[in-house]
């Protein structure tokens, strides 16, 4: 046996010695477990062998795989999907956090120590942004029903930090965020969206990425349509738009838009217009062959969406059958489910059924990061509140897990699902 082998020898639950390739640790035993394969992961294989056909035929035929014109057909796809101007195409939903915070901090003039609202649940690269580029981060506790701000809370801070510069909105989960009562309460503000994980959500009938200065989108693998790795900005400012389009190519003037381009010729004559740098900047593009995935895949967005919904509704009347056990509030209307959220109302209870559920080959996962004010990278940083400051936060990181929702889901994995659950709570 090799040494590889040996290093995924470890206990099984009855005692014996079993290889296992992809070791997790039970939760409630504290030691490594037999995890392969989950019969429930939280995605499945969702490249179909047409998308795959797509870029095999692209390969065959073009002699450009970097950023070019099948990134700006991406591009001009999503826009319209969407329902906005404009769209960049960029190297991760994470990245294209990034992009956004750094161009709106000099579209709009704002200063380091400028004040930013963050939800404490949320994906960690919300927050790193909002700290590298300058920002002190205010967060804010969570409500159960959207995952999204608190409104007493949010209303506090209003009290204690009137002077609030920026917004950071997450629409977690598939779940829209109550954009409306957050301008009411910050009107001078200025709102960005975070929708990584939301693809189609709506509020009040408009889709969530047009409801602020700009949005963000990951098409990550697990996420509801995927590039692998990849994500977008988005925006009706055609400013903050030349001002990413730049930012998103080491800061070159060459790839503004045309009538800028020629505007910064004439400003700086004295430097070759190729490589004329005009801000600052990074290396976040991504290449023509993620861009075909994407289209190919974008076709199928708004079918696998209606999946999920589905998915999702079937999943609350799972769950509705043991009230002594689960929270169920959650905001439906808009809903473009990425996960399927457990919360439970005993702690014990949370983590005896998520290891069950992991024994029985059903992939689970924390509400996203969990509360944030808890990870070592943030208890590092000077003015952070402690988690016990977010109560509601603190109840769902003890309180809550998720297993995976996708379009291909099937009946029968449903039915054993709902028996695994029903086995359990009666015991």
């Amino acid at each position: 046996m090799s040494t590889q082998e040996n290093k995924y020898i470890y206990e099984s639950p009855d005692n014996g010695k079993t290889i296992y390739k992809r070791p997790f640790m039970d939760i409630t035993k504290r030691k490594l477990v037999d995890n392969t394969p989950f019969s429930w992961p939280l995605m499945k294989d969702c490249i179909t062998d047409e998308d795959k056909q797509s870029m095999i035929d692209f390969i065959k035929n073009t002699n450009r795989l970097t950023n070019g014109p099948k990134v700006k057909e991406f591009e001009q796809k999503w826009s319209e999907w969407l329902g906005c101007k404009y769209s960049l195409f960029v190297s991760s939903g994470s990245t294209a956090n990034t992009l956004l915070v750094a161009a709106m901090k000099e579209r709009h003039n704002l200063k380091d120590g400028d004040k930013v609202i963050v939800p404490c649940m949320t994906w960690v690269t919300n927050i790193s942004p909002i700290i590298q580029l300058g920002f002190q981060p205010i967060f804010c506790d969570i409500d159960p029903k959207t995952f999204s701000f608190d409104l007493d809370n949010l209303n506090q801070i209003s009290k204690d930090h009137p002077d609030i510069k920026m917004v950071f909105v997450t629409h977690l989960f598939g779940i829209s965020a109550d954009m409306d009562s957050y301008k009411k309460i910050f009107p001078k503000a200025l709102f960005i969206e975070d929708v990584c994980e939301s693809h189609g959500a709506t509020y009040k009938d408009q889709k969530c990425g047009t409801l602020s200065e700009g949005s963000t989108f990951s098409s990550y693998f697990g996420h509801h349509m995927t590039t692998v790795e990849g994500g977008f900005v988005n925006t009706n400012d055609k400013e903050l738009y030349n001002l990413m389009k730049i930012k998103r190519s080491h800061g070159m003037a060459r790839e503004a838009l045309p009538e800028k381009f020629e505007e910064y010729k004439k400003q700086y004559p004295d430097v070759h217009p190729q490589f004329m740098f005009v801000t600052d900047g990074y290396n976040l593009r991504s290449m023509e062959i993620n861009a075909v995935l994407g289209l190919s895949q974008l076709q199928r967005l708004d079918s696998n969406n209606k999946e999920r919904k589905i998915n999702f509704n079937r999943f609350i009347k799972l769950l509705n059958k043991y009230p002594k056990h689960f929270y169920l509030n959650y905001q439906v209307e808009g809903n473009s489910s990425f996960c399927l959220p457990f919360i439970c109302k005993d702690k014990k209870f949370k983590i005896e059924l998520e290891s069950y559920l992991n024994k029985h080959k059903i992939e689970t996962r924390p509400l996203c990061s969990g509360n944030l004010l808890r990870q070592p990278f943030l208890q590092r940083e000077l003015n952070i509140p402690p988690p016990s400051s977010f109560p509601t936060a603190e109840f769902l990181h003890e309180n809550g897990f998720f297993i995976g929702n996708n379009h291909m889901i099937t009946n029968s994995e449903w039915d054993e699902l709902e028996k695994i659950i029903d086995t359990y709570v009666r015991q």
